[in-house]
């Protein structure tokens, strides 16, 4: 039997990009029905179309490269928008995953996977960039010193964004802040 990679692509459960230079090439329809745009709207241009703001689509692009660079593959969670359709410039949470196919230049081309976590886990305060990035990272148990290596600022600023995330999410310990960010 034959198999029909095209196929696969196209119908896979989970959104797929093929990328160059941090735009898109192609890309399947699960992403396009996710992110609620056409395929026209997306192939040849930049993800920074998916991001919530353009500090957090350069912010994430310089942190991935070093780990692109050691690994080949990069992962998180984090906060995308939506491009278009009845839910646009709605945010959600969104696994991502991808593998540099050129590690000395990870961003040349690449493969990614986009799963959206909207129905486990929905946004619900208005955050800033930097809260989300700081939720991303609490939610993968990091302490507020290993998020600060890896958004390269200091703990005590890690701590105050915390502070504030606490407040906005009503919660009374970090324990209890990570829970109420995974429920939404």
């Amino acid at each position: 039997m034959e198999v029909n990679y095209q196929l696969a692509f196209d119908l896979a459960p989970v959104g797929l990009v093929l990328s160059r230079n941090r735009s898109i090439v192609d890309c399947n329809q699960h992403l396009c029905e996710m992110f609620g745009a056409a395929r026209e709207q997306l192939v040849g241009q930049s993800f920074l179309v998916l991001y919530p703001s353009v500090d957090e689509y350069e912010r994430t692009g310089s942190r991935m490269t070093p780990i692109l660079n050691a690994k080949g593959v990069y992962g998180d969670d984090r906060i995308m928008k939506r491009v278009d359709g009845p839910h646009k410039g709605e945010t959600f949470w969104c696994h991502v995953t991808g593998r540099a196919l050129n590690r000395s230049a990870p961003h040349e081309s690449g493969i990614w996977t986009f799963e959206d976590l909207s129905a486990r886990r929905p946004v619900t305060a208005q955050l800033t960039a930097r809260e989300r990035e700081v939720a991303a990272h609490l939610m993968e148990g990091l302490t507020a010193k290993e998020i600060g290596r890896a958004l390269a600022i200091s703990h005590r600023t890690v701590e105050i964004y915390r502070a504030r995330l606490m407040r906005k999410y009503k919660a009374s310990s970090v324990a209890d802040l990570v829970y109420r960010l995974m429920a939404g």
